[in-house]
């Protein structure tokens, strides 16, 4: 000290207040940081997470490699297409009959714990299967629930994130566009319903030595298959709810033990309606407002 005295007096005096300041000065600069980004929307979905894109740019590799080898058979086998036109009579009544069909389909919140046939549900998954795909990938996991216990973890969970959703992250105006709904962060479907299935994404695929297989398009070949799956369900004669609560989808792939390549796109209720079951009257946009003719 006798050292720091003779050869710095001034900061043998003053350290107290020079390392205040340099205290203050820290806090000024991380506040000025702060305030220079861009507020957080939080009534708005959070972004892609853009580790997996970068991932997904990685994993495709130049073409020009000679070792480059098709994740399908090189040789695989091309086979007549079997088609059967219709008399355009057929085909008109047939594309009307299907629009009736599917204009009867509702969004449903009240089911029935009445069972549904297995063989029901294994068909309808097989039809969604039938979905086209970037190179053919299909890049989609279907994992259908059934087990009471299990569908009431996933209850647990998804009621834990939807209340701080509609406290928090949804914002007061995205709340009041779901007040005419009549929805809210309660989910009895989820454990009413006979089944659930959760729709996952491969964002990229493994193949048997264990390398990574980019999954071209996974995004909207799983919205594809999504489309032909609530299709499906509707044509069985049974009732769901495209069901996509935020921030669930880490804590239901772990527990239903899905691997890290794969993301939840939906989650869907699956059965009959409930005998006093209501849907909002709610119009469809006609014709007129959905198509460009060109």
């Amino acid at each position: 000290m006798e050292f720091l005295h003779e050869n710095l007096p001034f900061l043998c005096d003053y350290w107290p207040f020079i390392l205040t300041g340099a205290v203050c000065l820290m806090a000024a600069i991380v506040l000025f940081k702060t305030a220079l980004e861009p507020p957080v929307d939080e009534s708005l979905p959070p972004e892609p997470d853009l580790l997996d894109e970068l991932d997904e740019l990685e994993s495709m590799e130049d073409d020009s490699n000679p070792d480059v080898v098709p994740a399908l058979p090189a040789d695989i086998k091309h086979i007549p297409f079997q088609f059967s036109r219709f008399p355009i009579e057929d085909s008109q009544k047939r594309s009307q009959e299907f629009y009736d069909l599917m204009n009867k389909r509702r969004t449903v919140r009240f089911f029935s714990p009445d069972p549904v046939p297995k063989e029901i549900i294994y068909n309808i998954i097989r039809t969604a299967g039938t979905a086209p795909s970037g190179a053919h990938t299909e890049p989609w996991t279907y994992v259908v629930i059934s087990d009471p216990d299990i569908k009431a973890k996933v209850r647990e969970i998804v009621e834990q994130e939807e209340k701080i959703n509609y406290d928090r992250r949804m914002g007061p105006q995205w709340v009041a566009d779901l007040k005419p709904i009549k929805t809210d962060w309660v989910k009895e479907y989820l454990t009413t319903a006979p089944y659930l299935i959760l729709v996952f994404k491969q964002v990229y695929g493994i193949s048997e030595n264990g390398e990574r297989r980019t999954h071209y398009y996974n995004e909207m070949s799983v919205a594809i298959a999504a489309g032909i799956l609530l299709t499906a369900i509707h044509n069985a004669g049974l009732v769901s709810l495209t069901s996509t609560p935020l921030n669930c989808g880490p804590g239901l792939r772990v527990l239903l033990g899905r691997p890290k390549n794969e993301k939840l796109t939906l989650l869907l209720p699956v059965g009959y309606p409930a005998e006093d079951a209501t849907v909002p009257d709610l119009p469809r946009k006609p014709l007129e407002e959905i198509m460009v003719e060109i």
